[in-house]
Parts: structure tokens; sequence; C-alpha cells
């Protein structure tokens, strides 16, 4: 088992700094890194990669709030509308950020007039390594508990043993940029790395989901698809 340990922020000086912001912070550097390395192998212009990231990190963030926004409890924001800006409160939906950054992406990939399977593509050969990265942060702060569990890789939470969906979250994008590699080795056709990652990504948080609740909540069982 793994022992509960506390680490939302650290110092640097007297700046406070958020474990979560920085983890997710690296994560994008690096997603973005490594997808501009293939990019420049596959004699595409690295500085679209760059801003298409930069695009699609808007509309991720912008994305993430509203989905969150509109599953879990719009008839508080509706009262208390200002609220929405309030990312630091936390309340971000990762599918919410994966359609939305997906939507600016291609947008901003349209708007140049460039080839958007080609080029997003590329980008998304990043994604799960800058994922899991950014996931180490939510594992390090614990703010994804699941349900009890004898596994060996449970965290001993306050209130007994349970599942860690940070913590499995990350091993999967980890998981995940081992097999694009792989397929990268392979010389995987345009398109691989896209396909791949709907379907793996998709199978896996639909497992992973179950962990999260208690299967027996008909109401949150209703409300699957806008976990986290």
């Amino acid at each position: 088992m793994i022992p509960y340990f506390g680490a939302t922020m650290f110092h640097l000086g007297p700046i406070p700094i958020q474990v979560w912001g920085t983890f997710v912070a690296l994560g994008v550097l690096v997603g973005t890194a490594t997808a501009a390395w293939l990019a420049r192998r596959r004699g595409q212009d690295t500085k679209v990669i760059w801003d298409t990231a930069f695009w699609a990190l808007l509309g991720a963030m912008i994305g993430a709030r509203i989905f969150h926004v509109l599953a879990y409890n719009p008839a508080y924001f509706f009262e208390h509308p200002w609220k929405l800006f309030a990312v630091w409160e936390g309340g971000e939906s990762v599918i919410g950020g994966l359609i939305g950054g997906a939507i600016a992406g291609i947008w901003y990939l349209r708007r140049r007039k460039l080839n958007v399977l080609a080029y997003s593509d590329t980008a998304l050969f990043g994604l799960p390594i800058g994922y899991a990265i950014g996931r180490i942060g939510c594992f390090l702060i614990h703010d994804h508990p699941g349900t009890l569990t004898h596994f060996l890789l449970g965290v001993r939470y306050p209130d007994g043993v349970r599942h860690d969906l940070g913590l499995y979250a990350s091993i999967n994008g980890f998981i995940l940029a081992g097999i694009f590699y792989l397929l990268y080795r392979k010389k995987a056709p345009m398109g691989a790395y896209t396909v791949t990652f709907l379907l793996w990504y998709g199978l896996t948080r639909f497992f992973l989901d179950f962990l999260s609740f208690s299967a027996k909540s008909s109401e949150q069982f209703r409300k699957l698809s806008a976990l986290y």
C-alpha cells in the first residue's frame, strides 16, 4: 500500500507554488515539445505545433470549466455567476478540456488552411506524456480518491485504503506514451495516433470511472461521463 501524504504546495523563497499547477504546466511543455519533435521528423512546421498548443490550451481551460459547471451544479452557478470565473477554487473536467482543446486546435489549423488531420495527429503524439505528467500533480494532492480497496497500489487515506484515480490516470498516460513510441518505431501511418488515442483513452477511462464511485448509486452512474 502507498502511504497518504499531503503535498499541495511548496515555497520558492517567499513565493507559494501550487504542486498541481506546476505539474500541469510541466506536462503542457513536455507534451508540446514531444509533438514538435515528431513534427520535425515529419517535415512539418514546429511553430505551428506550438501555436496550436497555445490555442488548444486556451480552449481546454474554457471547455474544462464550462463542462464542469454544466455537469455538476448548474443551478449553483446560475445563482452565483461570478463563481464561473473562480477557477482557483477548483472544478475542471478533463472531458470538457479535451473537447474544448480539440475545437480550438482544429479552428486554428483550419484558419491557417493547414492539413488538420496531419497536424492534429502529430499534436496528439505528445498528449499522453503531457497528460501523464499533469496527472502526477493530481496524485500528489490526492484530489481524485476512489473506492475502498485492498489493491497493492491503494493509498492509505485517513478513512481507509482507497484507489487513487490520479495515480492510475498518470500510469495510464505513461503506458499510452509507450505505445505511441512503439507505433513511431513501426513507422505508423498518418492518423494512427489519433485513432489509438481515442480508442485507448475511451476504453480505459470507462473502466477507471467505475473505481471512482459506488456502482450502486444510479444517480452517479447516470453522470458517469461527467466525472472529473
